[in-house]
């Protein structure tokens, strides 16, 4: 295998490994974010599928606040979502 560069995390752990000849190393990404995770000792679960950072990144998977049409906002639903929190919060706070 001769893959280099950063790959969605083989295991799952995190959004992105970088994958060295081929091998997965210790260098870790989730967002912008870089970090060290050793790989488990295990083999490779799954093809290497390569990682591009972020998504759309050009507005089309946004919602605009005043197209009422396109949105699923529910009022009903969101109000009956806090009362169901609050009933549900332990009493004595």
């Amino acid at each position: 295998m001769t893959e280099e560069g950063w790959y969605i995390d083989p295991y799952g752990r995190h959004e992105a490994r970088w994958i060295s000849a081929g091998t997965p190393t210790a260098l870790v990404r989730d967002g912008s974010v870089e970090a060290q995770d050793p790989p488990p000792d295990e083999p490779v679960p799954a093809s290497l599928e390569a990682w591009s950072p972020g998504g759309a990144g050009d507005g089309s998977d946004l919602k605009r606040a005043d197209d009422v049409e396109a949105q699923d906002f529910d009022p009903k639903r969101l109000k009956q979502a806090a009362f169901d929190a609050i009933d549900q919060t332990p009493t004595g706070y």
